[in-house]
């Protein structure tokens, strides 16, 4: 198997945000396709995959800089005789430049975003030291992964980079088909939290103290809610996520058919059991991961234009309906009347973003 290695400065483990379970399931598949070693933070916890992780890096930002954590690396990058080092977000790739000259590695960055687009969308004043930054560290790599086409033709066309350096590598899904046991799905969760299983099962969910994830749920309390009472429509809204402030709380608990379920740990099994799941987002940048989780649960989808970056519609059919910004009451209108639409996602979606086939093309780029 090809021996390779990669870099993740942060915390993964386990998988708290939809980008470390990005990161999480990509190692996971990457590692059954080759012989992988994960130089991470010594506050992950154990893995979930077949590689090695060697804890190297400290447990705060000083990790971006850790000189120590760098020596570590360089000496099992050159014990294990590893020549491909992948480091995942441009961050930490002053380190792979460093590392490449002194053991001749190849050096993949692997991008989840235009970082500097999205810290610019949601209102760091840092923005245009990031890019200058990201940009150096792009143009130095031997090769690129990134997730969407859209992030990959920005590079093409604003950087002027060589489109033979850049692969897409999109989030992936682990299931190959239309999950059989969603019904079932749905009544066990309905049974938990006593709903009504005739109601529309609505679900959100992610890292709720990220800004874009907060607006999602202010716009969920003033605009979603409130048209959907005034149409009488018979749903459930079940919202789950570490971080909501307790006024954000304190307000949805007015409401009488929404349940805040906080952090949970299965959430596979949620968005299975969600008839409907929404996706109110209106800044951020890169692919929303939680909707490709959705999507491939077979639920029906309703998105912003900015929360939709990134995925193929050819491949989602009525499964994914795309709103503009800021246009809530289409974005109600479309809640409405996907609660009648019972087709299946293509498989076509399910060969696109399933993690073995991803992976396997990685491998075989390496």
């Amino acid at each position: 198997m090809k021996k390779i290695a990669t870099i993740v400065s942060y915390k993964y483990l386990p998988a708290e945000s939809g980008g470390q379970k990005y990161i999480t399931t990509f190692l996971k598949y990457l590692g059954e396709q080759t012989d992988l070693v994960v130089f991470g933070t010594k506050n992950n916890s154990d893995i979930k995959g077949k590689y090695t992780l060697e804890k190297c890096f400290s447990n705060n930002p000083l990790s971006y800089i850790d000189i120590v954590g760098l020596i570590k690396t360089y000496r099992l990058l050159k014990r294990n005789k590893i020549n491909t080092l992948i480091i995942e977000h441009p961050y930490i790739g002053w380190m792979g430049i460093l590392l490449r000259e002194l053991l001749d590695l190849k050096i993949i960055i692997h991008t989840h975003n235009i970082e500097y687009e999205r810290f610019k969308s949601i209102g760091k004043w840092w923005w245009p030291m990031l890019k200058f930054y990201e940009e150096w560290i792009l143009r130095k790599a031997n090769h690129i992964l990134c997730i969407t086409e859209e992030d990959r033709d920005w590079m093409i066309n604003s950087m002027n980079l060589d489109e033979s350096m850049i692969s897409i590598c999109p989030y992936g899904i682990e299931n190959s088909d239309v999950p059989n046991d969603k019904k079932e799905a749905k009544e066990k969760i309905c049974k938990k939290y006593f709903i009504e299983p005739s109601k529309q099962l609505i679900f959100f969910n992610g890292l709720l103290s990220y800004k874009p994830n907060q607006e999602g749920i202010e716009s969920i309390i003033n605009n979603i809610l409130p048209l959907l009472d005034k149409n009488h429509f018979n749903y459930h809204l079940i919202i789950a996520g570490k971080g909501l402030s307790k006024d954000l709380a304190d307000t949805l608990s007015a409401f009488k058919h929404v349940s805040y379920v906080g952090f949970i740990e299965e959430i596979e099994e949620y968005t299975k059991a969600a008839d409907i799941f929404i996706n109110p987002i209106l800044s951020g940048g890169g692919v929303k991961t939680k909707l490709i989780e959705a999507l491939a649960m077979n639920c029906n989808c309703i998105s912003t234009k900015t929360g939709a970056i990134g995925i193929d519609n050819k491949t989602c059919g009525d499964k994914l309906r795309i709103v503009q910004d800021d246009n809530w009451v289409g974005f109600t209108q479309n809640i409405i009347e996907s609660s009648t639409t019972h087709s299946n996602i293509s498989e076509d979606f399910y060969k696109k973003y399933n993690w073995k086939s991803i992976t396997q093309k990685i491998s075989d780029l390496i």
